[in-house]
């Protein structure tokens, strides 16, 4: 590792990958996507202020959190230029997600409960498996994962609607 001096104002791409553990190739998308941005030299290299580095790890984490990069974006716009943002700028955004984030967790525990009988499908546990759909019937309500998106399917049961005889339908 090269390093960068700690008062160093500005960043060559590859001190920014370098230090955030983030590929050049990445950083790259991540200025055409308007996550960051960089200002060109003369000799057209991009520099990247100090601040980007913040910038680039809170991509890194809202990615792993799962949330899209579209929103990721709304966020970091509402952060203020040419300064590293403080506790109460990453206070703001984070509880815009809090929601969100209580919302994945809550899928994620129902994903994990009622799949316990899963081996994988082939399908060996058709008979008593959550995401199974004789005959279509969750098509008449709507496309989705009906019962495991809990913006769908509310967490009340399993199931949205009851289970039903595996017949044919009227």
């Amino acid at each position: 590792m090269t390093g960068v001096a700690w008062n160093a104002k500005e960043l060559t791409v590859g001190q920014l990958a370098e230090r955030s553990g983030v590929a050049v190739s990445a950083l790259h998308f991540y200025e055409a996507k308007g996550l960051i941005t960089s200002r060109r030299t003369a000799g057209n290299q991009r520099r990247y202020t100090r601040d980007t580095l913040r910038r680039v790890a809170f991509v890194r984490l809202a990615q792993r959190l799962g949330i899209p990069l579209k929103t990721v974006r709304e966020a970091l716009a509402e952060l203020p230029e040419e300064r590293t943002p403080n506790r109460d700028d990453w206070a703001k955004l984070s509880s815009t997600w809090r929601a969100e984030l209580d919302d994945r967790i809550e899928q994620l525990q129902r994903l994990r409960d009622d799949l316990t009988d899963c081996i994988g499908c082939g399908c060996l546990s058709l008979d008593r498996c959550p995401v199974a759909n004789p005959h279509d019937r969750l098509g008449r309500e709507g496309p989705g994962a009906r019962r495991i998106d809990t913006r769908l399917c509310p967490p009340q049961s399993a199931y949205c609607s009851p289970p039903q005889p595996a017949g044919p339908t009227p």
